[in-house]
């Protein structure tokens, strides 16, 4: 489910896997980019910073504000890309982790965002959390479809 509101986009996903497992999948490297990103760093703890090649040359990156363990996670968001109207801190991500008796309820909210980054962040975060689903219950979600455009494109140049 995903609504709009007037600050950003709000998504709800529930996943077949403990919170726990779910939480890994933001906080550990490997897991990260195992559905998001082709390449990144990260140092989850309040403070610590990241950095991750999204698709194609698009390098979003921001700082961690909360991590309460199989809870709740915080960062803020942007886009280091020139001329991008979400550069690199100006919006928020909330991660919220409720168990629920078939495994977890994801939510997601993305605020600050300017209303024209608001449906490009909605589709995106409904393509990630798609595969995040798929990996966190045990599953493979292929090869991301979004990174082998972007790199065909890049060929292609």
């Amino acid at each position: 489910m995903t609504s709009r509101d007037e600050g950003g986009v709000v998504l709800r996903r529930r996943i077949r896997a403990a919170p726990e497992t779910v939480f890994s999948f933001f906080t550990d490297h490997d897991r990260r980019l195992s559905w998001q990103g082709a390449e990144g760093s990260f140092d989850p703890r309040p403070g610590g910073a990241y950095r991750m090649r999204v698709v194609g040359d698009a390098v979003a990156s921001g700082e961690f504000a909360e991590l309460t363990p199989y809870r709740r996670i915080v960062f803020s968001w942007g886009w280091e890309n020139e001329g991008d109207p979400v550069p690199p801190g100006s919006s928020r991500v909330e991660i919220d982790l409720t168990p629920v008796a078939e495994g977890t309820l994801l939510t997601l909210t993305h605020s600050q965002l300017p209303e024209n980054a608001r449906a490009p962040h909605e589709a995106g975060w409904e393509h990630y959390l798609s595969r995040l689903a798929v990996r966190a219950e045990g599953g493979d979600p292929g090869p991301d479809l979004w990174l082998q455009e972007a790199e065909e494109a890049e060929d292609n140049d």
